[in-house]
C-alpha cells in the first residue's frame, strides 16, 4: 500500500512539473513590442514621485496607472557614486502579461563622476493594459 502511495505521489509531482513547464513557455511568447517614452523627472505623476522617493534606497519594481497610461518603474537602489544610467532593453506584450527588461550601466573608468551616492531609476510610460507586469 505504501509503495502504491509513493508511486502515485511521484506521478502527480511529475505531472505538475510538466504542466508548469508548458505553461511557462506559452506565457513567454512575444505578441508584439510596445511603444514607450522615458518620463523626465518633472513629468512623473506627483503620487508616483512620493512612492519612488520612499523606495529609491533599495532595488525596486513599481507599476502605476492613471487609467489612460501605465507607468513602469525600475530602480537599482543606492550606488556608491554617480554616473549610472539604465537602459530599457525590451518592453513587449505576451498573451498573459507585459514584460519589461532593463540593465544598469555603470560609469566608464575614464569618466569623472560625483563621489556622492546615487539612486538610479527609470520611469517609462506606455499605453494602459489590464495585464500583470513581469520585470526581467
Amino acid at each position: 500500500m505504501l509503495k502504491k502511495l509513493c508511486v502515485a505521489f511521484v506521478v502527480c509531482a511529475l505531472c505538475m512539473c510538466v504542466s508548469a513547464c508548458g505553461k511557462k513557455e506559452e506565457t513567454a511568447d512575444k505578441v508584439r513590442d510596445l511603444d514607450f517614452t522615458v518620463v523626465a523627472t518633472e513629468n512623473i505623476p506627483e503620487e508616483l514621485v512620493d512612492v519612488l522617493e520612499e523606495k529609491k534606497g533599495e532595488p525596486f519594481y513599481q507599476a502605476y496607472s492613471d487609467g489612460d497610461f501605465m507607468y513602469l518603474c525600475v530602480g537599482y537602489g543606492q550606488q556608491a557614486t554617480g554616473g549610472y544610467s539604465i537602459t530599457v532593453d525590451a518592453l513587449y506584450l505576451t498573451k498573459q502579461s507585459v514584460c519589461m527588461a532593463t540593465t544598469l550601466v555603470g560609469p566608464s573608468a575614464a569618466e569623472q563622476v560625483p563621489e556622492s551616492p546615487s539612486y538610479p531609476y527609470v520611469v517609462i510610460c506606455t499605453e494602459y493594459m489590464d495585464k500583470p507586469i513581469v520585470f526581467e
